[in-house]
């Protein structure tokens, strides 16, 4: 796009057409699980999302991310994958894809999918050969398969925890039916991490990333981006000895961790970038790799994948200084890397940030990578008398008013449209998240955050589909509805459709000028085409300065812009 025009100015050809179109694009992740069901089964599909392409069009977003569709056992919601280049027969078929893509291109929208290359299910058929040969095979070799410590092979090879809790080794009955190798899983015992060290792994990905890019797909998003290389050079460091060490998120910060965020990854997205360029425009791709922000331009490097999430925004309090901070510093990385940055508050891994803003502000919290983001909350059974959701859907308005006019990608989550909240009451009967039954006390599992949308504000699944949801869905749902916002003045859903056909309307060029105020509640930008953004963080509202109100995310009060609001002028 150039510098002088808008996203408005485009036909819907000329976007699809645009190499640049991921830059500053408004990008809707679907769980399609929970977003639409067509045939009563209680599990969203591919022909629920096609029906509801003229409802993404209205929204005016410029591309849907597809979380996994894959064929799954859903050991861990469809990121266990069977196979690569097939469509789980319960969402659907080839043809149910070729049909979605060609409706969201159509309607001028673009498609990424997802996917996952460090690990494939267990029920993946190299990994059913691997199992049925013997050790030192070719198949054993596609994975990572190590021989166990002790006489007889009873320990695993070392004493790592697995990202959703328990050991990150799990042994395998020989052909023969005696004990065997253990294999390596960084996430769950069904999702075994594939050997990258292996040319036939790297070739059928490069076969996988073309066989969607000739099936209509614009760009992928790269699941656990940071994991798939690794070194398991012997003797393999214990757990005490890497946590004594690290000094990263996720990883060190010099690329020396055995498996997290190391150097030889970024030779795997180089050849992926060829791969890539082969299309015109060319194919585009975001990383999702939880390094330290200074490991984080590698993945969005031109020659690589060309951008990352950055989760900083996601991990804020609702603060004016962090906000700022986070947004400086983000800006510039990009700008050093000739990438654009992204921002998100909300995904199916974290709780929906409606709910977050909502609890009591806190000191960031050791949760990990995530850091703060209401899991305490979550545990102890999302208390009513912590949650004040008034102010949470105040906050997370303003927060994504304004991170809809900062430079960069902004991505949204299904439901946040809505203002919908976390569900924290979920029996544990009903829950489907591996991390929640693993860590049982300890992690609440993110079923709350894909609890299937509601639509209407009646029925047996609130118009998700013609039967039940395959996770419940609370009564208060209902006030949330599609139906029940469609066409109300002052509705969150009608928050984000006037804003993003705004900002199609007003973004051109990526600069970003601070204007300086003396209150520290208040952060106040303008970028290019006369379009200012003026937050209000504090407790009292303040002055506006002089320009034509193009929206805000409350009501203004005697012209004034109230607390916990964010408003655009020009």
């Amino acid at each position: 796009m150039s510098t002088t025009a808008t996203l408005a100015t485009l036909s819907d050809s000329d976007r699809l057409a645009d190499p640049n179109w991921w830059r500053q694009a408004s990008v809707y992740q679907i769980y399609p699980r929970s977003f639409a069901d067509s045939n009563g089964d209680g599990i969203g599909d591919l022909k629920g999302i096609t029906a509801k392409v003229p409802y993404l069009k209205t929204l005016g977003i410029d591309a849907v991310w597809l979380s996994p569709f894959y064929p799954s056992a859903l050991a861990d919601g469809g990121y266990d994958v069977d196979d690569y280049r097939d469509v789980d027969p319960k969402l659907g078929t080839l043809a149910d894809f070729d049909e979605m893509a060609k409706a969201l291109h159509d309607a001028g929208i673009k498609l990424i999918a997802d996917i996952v290359p460090n690990h494939s299910s267990n029920r993946h058929k190299w990994f059913q050969e691997a199992l049925a040969s013997p050790k030192g095979s070719p198949e054993r070799d596609r994975y990572i398969f190590r021989d166990g410590k002790g006489p007889n092979g009873e320990f695993p090879p070392s004493d790592w925890d697995s990202v959703f809790g328990g050991p990150a080794w799990e042994r395998i009955t020989e052909p023969d039916g005696t004990p065997g190798q253990w294999y390596m899983h960084i996430f769950a015992k069904e999702q075994p991490d594939l050997n990258w060290s292996n040319r036939e792994i790297r070739e059928d990905f490069l076969k996988t990333l073309r066989f969607w890019s000739d099936r209509g797909v614009d760009g992928f998003r790269v699941d656990v981006a940071h994991a798939l290389t690794k070194d398991l050079t012997e003797p393999l460091l214990s757990k005490l000895e890497l946590s004594a060490a690290n000094t990263g998120v996720d990883g060190f910060d010099d690329g020396s961790h055995p498996f997290w965020d190391r150097d030889e990854v970024h030779e795997i997205y180089a050849e992926w970038r060829e791969v890539f360029n082969e299309y015109n425009p060319p194919r585009t791709a975001v990383a999702e790799a939880w390094v330290h922000a200074t490991r984080r331009a590698r993945y969005a490097s031109p020659q690589g994948l060309g951008q990352a999430f950055n989760f900083d925004l996601l991990q804020a309090d609702f603060d004016a200084a962090e906000y700022k901070e986070i947004i400086t510093r983000n800006l510039a990385e990009a700008a050093a890397t000739g990438a654009s940055s992204t921002w998100v508050f909300s995904n199916h891994d974290v709780v929906r940030h409606a709910t977050r803003y909502g609890l009591p502000q806190v000191a960031k919290a050791k949760a990990g990578a995530k850091g703060q983001d209401g899991k305490d909350w979550l545990l102890a059974g999302g208390p009513k008398d912590q949650l004040d959701v008034e102010l949470g859907e105040r906050r997370a308005r303003a927060a994504t008013l304004l991170m809809l006019a900062v430079p960069g990608s902004a991505y949204l989550y299904q439901g946040e449209e809505l203002g919908l909240q976390e569900v924290a009451d979920i029996p544990e009967s009903e829950r489907q998240d591996p991390s929640y039954f693993r860590n049982k006390g300890v992690e609440i599992g993110r079923d709350g955050c894909r609890v299937p949308l509601p639509w209407k504000v009646e029925g047996t699944s609130f118009g998700f589909g013609d039967g039940g949801s395959h996770l419940p869905q609370p009564d208060w749902f209902s006030k949330y509805a599609v139906e029940a916002q469609d066409g109300t003045e002052g509705s969150t859903l009608e928050l984000y459709r006037k804003a993003l056909k705004l900002r199609r309307e007003l973004l051109t060029g990526e600069e970003l000028e601070w204007v300086g105020n003396d209150n520290p509640d208040v952060l106040h930008f303008k970028r290019p085409n006369g379009w200012q953004s003026v937050t209000n963080f504090g407790n009292a509202a303040v002055d506006l300065p002089a320009g034509e109100v193009l929206v805000s995310s409350a009501p203004l009060e005697d012209g004034k812009l109230p607390a916990n609001t964010t408003a655009w002028l020009r």
